[in-house]
């Protein structure tokens, strides 16, 4: 399911309560992810833009996709 939503919008809360959202770029079976063109969100807000980010998959407390895009094909 996840290498269905490459090139499409997610959201990614850390372990550590931190939230981030963009274009899922790559992903690996280990959950690594690529995310471009990402910001860093507090309560919704955006603190920080990133051009690209790296997230290590055992970081990950959960993955949001948007619902808004098709992936079932």
């Amino acid at each position: 399911m996840l290498g269905r939503a490459v090139n499409t919008r997610v959201t990614v809360r850390l372990k550590s309560g931190d939230e981030y959202t963009g274009i899922l770029e790559k992903c690996d079976p280990n959950m690594n992810l690529i995310i471009v063109d990402a910001e860093e969100l507090n309560n919704g807000t955006v603190i920080a833009k990133y051009g690209r980010i790296f997230i290590r998959g055992n970081n990950i407390l959960y993955i949001k996709l948007d619902s808004t895009q098709v992936l079932w094909v």
